[in-house]
């Protein structure tokens, strides 16, 4: 589909001006990214260029009458602009001042901007709700008037705090299987010892790598240390699984979980989430416990899901759109 006309906006102020980003905005834009409503720690420069051999940055600023107003992280994959190919969600990052009629506008600077670029078409990867410390769904409206198209739909799982449901039979006597062999939970600096597990377990079970290696992890960690962190089960100081976490202000997100055999046998991942919901992130309002779809979200993998559900878990979507920029 092509680009819908704009509902009518008027403003008596200066037009949008869109400014490709440059590193002398670093500082300013993680200052936005800071005081946004709807970014995390993943839209800060360190993090968005850790990869940027891989990505060619196209990342957006957007002014009016002078002041930054929004942001999009982003890159260029030949003539398609991404929001942003090396996150799972990226979009307009903005703050406690933006308006439904400002937001429109935005994105008529922002297609006429790209298309001035020869831009033909512009992937985005929406920021789901639960990011979100104010209602943040401006940019979700702007894409209907616009005729985006939804495209993929990925399927989380996700806790809210003081509302987790009860763990599925089989769930409980896994944790106290866990509990009478003496499993213990902690906070771990060993991202190689984990990361092995991890790739020897998606390479059994799935024949893939990690998306990320353990060099790329312990540097991440390094420079966000409150924000990535591992917790590992062990026995006896042997390690028997753990995951990741991605912390945000609203959000713990699980980003790999994976144990040994003698882990899974011992029921280590199931005393490792209990350990976190029910202690680390008691008061943390979500806990995700990330997807558990393929093929673009259209192929649900049953069982990993019904895994997670059986924890408590319920279902958070990961929107993909596109916008087609011809003219």
């Amino acid at each position: 589909m092509s680009v819908g006309s704009f509902a009518p906006v008027m403003s008596s102020e200066s037009p949008i001006r869109v400014e490709l980003y440059a590193p002398k905005y670093k500082a300013q834009w993680d200052d936005f990214v800071r005081q946004s409503k709807n970014g995390v720690f993943l839209f800060f420069r360190d993090y968005l260029e850790y990869h940027s051999d891989r990505f060619q940055d196209h990342s957006l600023m957007f002014f009016k009458s002078g002041r930054l107003v929004a942001l999009m992280p982003a890159n260029l994959n030949g003539n398609v602009l991404v929001s942003h190919g090396g996150l799972t969600f990226g979009g307009i990052i903005s703050d406690g001042r933006m308006t439904t009629p400002l937001m429109l506008e935005l994105f008529r600077a922002l297609v006429d901007d790209l298309r001035g670029r020869g831009v033909r078409k512009l992937v985005y990867k929406a920021v789901p709700h639960i990011y979100h410390v104010l209602p943040a769904e401006e940019d979700l409206y702007a894409l209907f008037v616009n005729n985006a198209r939804l495209v993929r739909r990925d399927v989380s799982s996700t806790f809210v705090a003081g509302q987790r449901l009860p763990p599925a039979r089989n769930r409980r006597r896994a944790l106290d299987h866990a509990r009478a062999h003496g499993v213990q939970m902690a906070r771990s600096q060993e991202f190689t010892k984990f990361m092995a597990i991890t790739d020897a377990n998606l390479q059994e079970r799935h024949g893939v790598r990690p998306v990320h290696t353990a060099a790329e992890m312990e540097l991440l960690a390094g420079r966000f240390p409150e924000n990535i962190k591992l917790f590992a089960v062990s026995l006896r100081d042997e390690m028997l699984g753990g995951v990741i976490i991605y912390e945000s202000r609203n959000v713990a997100h699980g980003q790999y979980r994976n144990a040994t055999e003698k882990g899974r046998e011992l029921g280590a991942l199931d005393f490792l989430m209990d350990s976190l919901l029910s202690g680390v992130y008691r008061d943390k309002p979500y806990f995700d416990f990330g997807i558990s779809t393929v093929n673009e979200g259209r192929t649900l993998n049953v069982d990993l899901i019904r895994n997670k559900e059986g924890c408590g878990a319920r279902a958070t979507v990961y929107d993909f759109y596109e916008l087609n920029l011809r003219a």
